[in-house]
């Protein structure tokens, strides 16, 4: 008994260590010139704001899927500098939609930029947060794998510890949630889309595994 307690002793730090291990591949999506001063255009037009740079201090984690199942097809739908497609979307600005990182099915997280620039992700929170798409939800179908809540989970993990500056963790449903806090900036009373992404389940899971860090949520 006392060998057996021994041995579980010895194998729980390497446990915790392999579930914690987070690898963060670099696949930066397009980002010249033109890009930032898209994004700069972008925060005048919503926020406001005439910042000197594009500079953010990241306080929400934002987690998304990007409804498609393919990683090349993700990873060039947020590729390009301009935006490809029309709708509300494009109508609010030429700046193409982005995230700071992207997770493939397998778990494997892609870093697309740097982490403190402003990226193009939700409606009025994009020069506070942090933007992570997920592979996957076609159709809107929530088909989220086990090793993407894990790397999810494992990221959301890596970044409060580097930005402790981050206070909350919400999925991009929950946006419009934010709007009665003081993160909330959108000039335009009517740019609004319905999101359902990445799912109640999805969140719930990734919140269970970073309870310790007692992230805020609307």
């Amino acid at each position: 008994m006392i060998r057996v307690l021994r041995f579980i002793l010895l194998i729980l730090p390497l446990v915790s260590c392999q579930r914690d291990t987070l690898r963060i591949v670099d696949k930066p999506i397009d980002f010249s010139e033109k890009r930032v001063r898209l994004t700069l255009d972008y925060i005048h037009q919503h926020y406001g704001l005439d910042p000197e740079d594009i500079s953010i201090t990241p306080k929400i984690i934002v987690l998304h899927w990007i409804e498609t199942n393919d990683f090349e097809e993700a990873f060039n739908i947020l590729k390009p500098e301009t935006i490809q497609y029309g709708g509300i979307v494009a109508d609010a600005g030429n700046l193409n939609v982005s995230a700071h990182f992207l997770v493939d099915r397998d778990g494997t997280v892609y870093r697309l930029m740097k982490e403190t620039w402003m990226a193009r992700h939700v409606i009025g929170l994009n020069y506070c947060s942090i933007g992570v798409e997920n592979v996957g939800g076609a159709g809107g179908v929530d088909n989220m794998t086990p090793r993407q809540i894990e790397a999810n989970a494992n990221l959301v993990r890596y970044l409060v510890k580097k930005y402790p500056s981050i206070k909350y963790l919400i999925g991009h449903y929950e946006y419009t949630r934010m709007e009665h806090t003081p993160f909330w900036m959108e000039k335009d009373s009517t740019y609004r889309t319905v999101k359902t992404d990445p799912s109640e389940a999805f969140m719930q899971a990734v919140r269970e595994r970073v309870s310790d860090l007692h992230l805020l949520h609307p």
